[in-house]
């Protein structure tokens, strides 16, 4: 069984860029789509921090899906400026954005996810379906069952679920791994008029630090919002295993003090003055390099296919990987066609750079100096 695209029934697992980009780009070509995902609806979860799409691959996407224009009315053009600093707050390298710089603008998660939502056709994304398993045999059709008990047949199934893929399984034994390197995340709110001082230092995009052990990441989002990762090489258990709590805010803060005691205290308010709790992000990467062997009726794209250090290319891979999936199922006579060329060419692209961003989460505990504009545009 090996229906033409325009028959076949394709399920996309995960409603985050890289899955809504798939099926915007299919349905602008005339097939039909359904999206599962897990979350209760759309706004039932914080979506992340501000992320840059990149001309070469984010864009790209976007220009597939029809949708540039509306990217640029929502980027931040300005927030494509980085700061590099040294654990005493020396500004020590700089990135200003030119007039008419269009590389790497800014755009929050939850808008991007909300520009994609809306450009689908209704009832598009079936929302609070979270899948168990995809059993069925090669020659289809696929079996997808969901943890309420309900269950459906699609001839394609596309992984778009991320680091901890379901749809992985069915394709690859591989599991992600601890890189060594843990983010805490930390919120600001209303920077300008509450915490000018960490405004004034961050800038209008992201600043970054470091002293070869323990880092800081700031990063600017719309609204006057503000997101810091604190970046540690840990166990990933770190906080428990020193007798805290992932909610007990004020231990984590002591611990912290104690751990960025030598750092100056412009750079400390980073860590003391955020609003509410922290969010322990332990970072996790696929082996390297991260491949299968053909199946028909099942395919990955973004974390599930090839989970890397966060570096600035996960979203933007995700979403180039989804734009050349869809087009290769509008442009092939059968479903089994389309995704061989997708995987030919996605597979040997994702394993070159996770070769090249191999360790990379320890990069960013690198001590700061000339380059770090350089690392911070990955």
């Amino acid at each position: 069984m090996n229906p033409t695209p325009a028959q076949a029934r394709i399920s996309v697992i995960g409603a985050g860029p890289g899955g809504l980009t798939c099926a915007r780009v299919l349905q602008r070509h005339g097939i039909e789509v359904t999206v599962h995902d897990r979350d209760r609806d759309a706004d039932s979860r914080d979506q992340g921090g501000s992320l840059d799409l990149h001309e070469d691959d984010g864009q790209l996407a976007l220009r597939e899906a029809g949708l540039l224009e509306e990217f640029f009315a929502l980027a931040r053009f300005e927030s494509q400026e980085m700061r590099g600093l040294d654990p005493s707050g020396r500004l020590i390298a700089h990135h200003l954005p030119q007039e008419g710089e269009t590389a790497t603008p800014e755009i929050d998660r939850g808008q991007l996810r909300g520009l994609l939502l809306r450009s689908l056709a209704p009832g598009t994304v079936r929302w609070g379906r979270t899948l168990a398993s995809v059993d069925g045999p090669a020659a289809g059709p696929r079996t997808l069952t969901f943890t309420d008990g309900t269950t459906c047949e699609a001839d394609l199934v596309i992984g778009a679920d991320g680091a901890r893929s379901r749809v992985r399984a069915a394709l690859s034994p591989a599991t992600p791994r601890y890189t060594g390197v843990s983010f805490l995340e930390a919120w600001f709110d209303d920077v300008e008029r509450a915490h000018p001082e960490i405004a004034a230092l961050v800038g209008l995009g992201s600043a970054h630090a470091a002293d070869g052990e323990r880092g800081l990441f700031a990063q600017r989002g719309s609204g006057g919002h503000l997101r810091v990762y604190v970046m540690q090489r840990v166990p990933a258990d770190w906080i428990t295993a020193n007798g805290l709590r992932p909610r007990d805010t004020e231990g984590i803060r002591a611990h912290l003090l104690d751990t960025y005691a030598s750092w100056s205290p412009q750079l400390l308010r980073l860590i003391t003055d955020n609003d509410g709790p922290y969010v322990d992000r332990p970072l996790y990467a696929l082996p390297v390099p991260h491949t299968w062997e053909h199946t028909p009726g099942v395919t990955l794209l973004g974390d599930a296919a090839h989970l890397m250090p966060p570096l600035g290319v996960g979203v933007n891979l995700a979403m180039l990987d989804a734009a050349e999936l869809a087009l290769a199922l509008a442009g092939s006579a059968t479903v089994d066609d389309a995704v061989r060329r997708y995987e030919e060419t996605m597979l040997p692209r994702s394993a070159e750079i996770a070769r090249m961003l191999e360790g990379g989460a320890e990069g960013l505990l690198a001590t700061a100096d000339a380059d770090t504009d350089g690392l911070l545009r990955h």
